[in-house]
């Protein structure tokens, strides 16, 4: 009788050696059965307690009126508290660790913008924080223009009327921002103008607002939700809008790139979305993206954000996902081009 090879079982020994692998494969799938049927229990009940939105900036700006009105409804149809949390400083970078670093279980969430995604790796910002490894995409909220704005009672009429009052005045002129996108979008205006102003920084929308109201600064680049209402109320003029996308409020308002004859300021427009933190689990991310989906396509809420000028956009994951990475790459390399550094 031949002997059988060595390592491979004869006879008898094949059933239990098959056997055993059997119940080696089982023990093995047992606690991964469990921490799935556990992961599939958890996104069912979800949400099961308050869920918490970060806004990486103060009270009043685009992106925290953006939240609290999405977050109204989503806390009306799920019958749970969804709060927006303000955490500024650091352009954005406060907030958005304190969610890198959160439990992965969708109960605390990040209002991401561009800023925090693309124009603080773009731009050497120091983040503990790596927008492609430390979150996971849900959907994007809105797709917003900024806006050129003035004084009604002392600025400019026109986009050239400015242009013509900074070459004359070299210097003397500035002008307040706040996010990442609309500093980077002034100190482009007066590279492409050929004009000589100065970057007053701000926080956030709110001080923006304060500094055009109090004299502070001569112009603002801002978003439209920041101070629309003062620009219904007569208190702010509107010279242009920052990109072309719709803007039901103000329908006649030109691009910047049109009103200055300057096409290389088509699009400097800004974006929010919701992010979380890496790790969490697929079926709870899609419940928030399909419930984010449904609360802004309620009739009520929709009113709402147009009224405050928020351009409410929603997308997939994966279409959030492939958006921001690529504005990642469109703003690095018009920072790179542009030469300009942002602290």
């Amino acid at each position: 009788m031949r002997a059988p090879a060595i390592g491979v079982p004869s006879g008898g020994q094949t059933l239990s050696f098959a056997l055993r692998l059997a119940a080696l494969a089982i023990v093995i799938a047992l606690p991964l059965a469990g921490a799935a049927a556990q992961e599939s229990d958890a996104a069912k009940r979800f949400p099961a307690r308050p869920i918490r939105i970060v806004v990486p900036f103060p009270a009043g700006g685009p992106t925290d009126i953006d939240m609290r009105i999405i977050a109204q409804k989503m806390s009306e149809d799920w019958g749970v508290g969804v709060v927006v949390d303000n955490r500024a400083g650091g352009n954005t970078t406060i907030g958005a660790q304190a969610v890198a670093k959160a439990a992965p279980d969708g109960y605390t969430l990040l209002a991401a913008m561009d800023t925090t995604l693309v124009l603080n790796p773009a731009t050497g910002i120091t983040a503990d924080y790596d927008p492609f490894r430390d979150f996971v995409t849900i959907t994007l909220t809105a797709k917003n223009t900024s806006l050129l704005s003035v004084r009604a009672r002392d600025g400019p009429k026109t986009v050239k009327e400015l242009i013509a009052i900074a070459k004359a005045n070299p210097g003397k002129l500035n002008y307040g921002a706040g996010i990442l996108t609309t500093r980077l979008s002034g100190y482009l205006f007066a590279k492409e103008a050929g004009i000589d102003v100065v970057l007053i920084p701000y926080k956030g929308s709110a001080e923006v607002v304060q500094g055009l109201l109090t004299g502070a600064v001569d112009f603002i680049v801002d978003g439209v939700a920041s101070h629309l209402s003062l620009i219904k109320s007569g208190q702010f003029r509107a010279l242009a809008k920052l990109n072309n996308r719709p803007l039901s409020q103000l329908p006649n308002l030109p691009t910047l790139a049109q009103a200055a004859d300057l096409p290389q300021l088509e699009d400097m427009g800004s974006w929010i979305g919701l992010v979380a933190p890496a790790g969490t689990p697929s079926p709870i991310i899609d419940k928030i993206q399909q419930e984010v989906v449904r609360a802004t396509a309620d009739p009520a809420t929709a009113e709402k954000l147009d009224k405050a000028g928020i351009n409410a956009v929603t997308s997939t994951p994966a279409e959030f996902d492939a958006f921001f990475r690529s504005e990642a790459v469109r703003w690095s390399k018009m920072v790179k081009e542009s030469g300009i550094k942002l602290e």
